[in-house]
């Protein structure tokens, strides 16, 4: 396992927090912090750490509901709770709520490193093998095939009319760019006037209304501009 993987510290006592940052950037690791968890939310959607330090008693949203809202937003990352409580009840939550593991403050800090290696490996043991390069575009977890003409979210199949289907591919194709309504309505129905974004508008919504009920909206609106797809 690399020792360059990526670790955010989610901890409000600040010598607490830069104790287990020089502890782990020491060991081999990238660090990134986070002093509340609402920071915590942020960072991990925008850092993509591979594992998570996360102190329960945090001064907005306690460390519980964080794993919660990760949990419940599809982010598998593995966490591990710091706290000074060590109640059963306390351990039993955490792991409930899709903790792999609890630390109890006071702690050595030689401890908690071989945790986050322990941890890791068990993680990396449970990876899916890489998936081939078959020319299919995903994005998060919608995936489009070209050859077959077939869309899947979260597994589950869509049926596309052939208008839907080009314009999804062209959305994918150009992920995390905002579209303006001229180059969707050029590329996808070969008009180069105006006049018909309402048409456009309509096949928005009608993607919107199959791959929305299946995991969070992915088709972004910037208004008086156009689209964009991205997670």
């Amino acid at each position: 396992m690399s020792e360059s993987r990526r670790v955010l510290v989610v901890e409000d006592e600040a010598n607490i927090r830069d104790l287990i940052q020089t502890a782990l950037r020491f060991h081999g690791f990238d660090t990134c912090l986070a002093r509340s968890g609402a920071e915590a939310l942020r960072e991990a959607r925008g850092r993509r750490p591979d594992l998570i330090l996360l102190d329960v008693m945090l001064p907005d949203i306690d460390g519980f509901e964080v794993c919660r809202r990760l949990r419940t937003g599809g982010d598998q990352v593995p966490v591990i709770f710091l706290t000074a409580r060590d109640t059963p009840s306390d351990t039993v939550t955490g792991l409930t709520l899709g903790g792999d593991d609890y630390v109890t403050k006071p702690f050595s800090i030689d401890a908690l490193v071989a945790r986050v290696r322990a941890v890791l490996r068990r993680a990396a043991a449970h990876d899916p093998p890489p998936e081939p390069d078959d020319g299919a575009l995903r994005v998060a977890d919608l995936e489009l095939d070209e050859a077959r003409w077939t869309v899947r979210r979260a597994g589950v199949d869509i049926e596309l009319s052939p208008t839907e289907f080009k314009l999804l591919a062209y959305l994918m194709r150009n992920s995390g760019q905002v579209l303006t309504r001229t180059q969707l309505l050029e590329n996808v129905w070969g008009w180069d006037h105006h006049g018909n974004a309402q048409v456009l508008e309509t096949y928005i919504s009608y993607l919107r209304r199959k791959l929305d009920p299946l995991g969070p909206p992915l088709i972004h609106t910037r208004r008086g501009v156009g689209y964009a797809l991205r997670p």
